[in-house]
């Protein structure tokens, strides 16, 4: 199959960790439960992200960002969504007060939330509305980048998606929306695989893959640490059907703990309807 690149739709995924001490776990990331009327992944558990929107790449945000980034980074605007994705589904906001110089407060972000959220995610007003009447430096830094995903070309939806990586601020509490997201947990990456083992939630290729990714840490700094000295490896699955079943291959170079996976049930779907 060829890859038609005029149909992908950037966008941003978020793993927003921090520590823990379990049996299974050092760290845990926080996850949520996408909404079933919601038409990719309806269902699923997944991290918080979602498109790049047009603002995210406004020239104006510069103002807004710490000194050492810089615009021309192609990165950026994916940065920014993933900034604002999680603001708007997680009640997390990256971002520090540009007076103080310090993350803002849970209780600030509680005012923050209340008054812009719900017409951000409503497209009314755009991140870089907030910042300015806020006074805010988006924290561009504190996210590290390590994967980037092309979905597969027979999904009915296709994105480019990149992934990042950022500890939880921990004065702020992460909840769902009870929009876009029904449901929401911290759970550590083996915990997760083991519940879509045994059925107790949906969770696809990608993100399967990428709790496997986490598992390699044994604390939330060392994820972040480790991932912004990874080499990223564009990964767009291929489909290889044969005798043993279907199954999606990626390219051994990403680092990922396995090259290959059995089809899961709602990609066949999809496959199925094509």
């Amino acid at each position: 199959m060829t890859s038609d690149t005029s149909s992908l739709r950037p966008a941003a995924t978020v793993l927003l960790v921090r520590d823990c001490d379990t049996a299974d776990d050092k760290l845990e990331v926080f996850m949520v439960v996408r909404h079933h009327q919601i038409d990719f992944a309806s269902g699923a558990l997944v991290f918080p992200g979602g498109k790049v929107d047009a603002a995210d790449l406004n020239p104006e945000l510069e103002s807004h960002l710490p000194t050492n980034q810089t615009m021309d980074d192609p990165l950026l605007p994916f940065k920014i969504a993933a900034i604002r994705e999680a603001f708007e589904e997680s009640f997390i906001l990256l971002a520090r007060d540009r007076t103080t110089g310090q993350l803002v407060s849970s209780e600030r972000l509680d005012k923050l939330a209340e008054h812009y959220r719900k017409d951000m995610q409503a497209g009314k007003i755009d991140i870089l509305s907030m910042s300015i009447a806020e006074d805010l430096e988006l924290a561009t830094d504190l996210l590290a980048h390590y994967s980037h995903w092309l979905t597969p070309v027979f999904m009915p939806k296709r994105f480019d998606t990149h992934f990042f990586i950022a500890q939880a601020p921990e004065e702020q509490l992460a909840m769902h929306d009870g929009e876009e997201s029904i449901d929401s947990v911290w759970i550590g990456p083996n915990d997760a695989i083991q519940a879509a083992k045994e059925d107790r939630y949906t969770i696809i290729f990608p993100t399967l893959m990428n709790l496997e990714y986490l598992d390699r840490y044994k604390s939330a700094s060392d994820a972040i640490s480790g991932s912004k000295a990874t080499q990223t490896v564009t990964v767009l699955p291929e489909l290889d059907i044969n005798d043993e079943g279907k199954f999606l291959v990626i390219p051994a170079e990403a680092d990922y703990s396995l090259t290959r996976r059995h089809l899961d049930p709602m990609m066949e779907a999809a496959l199925s309807s094509k």
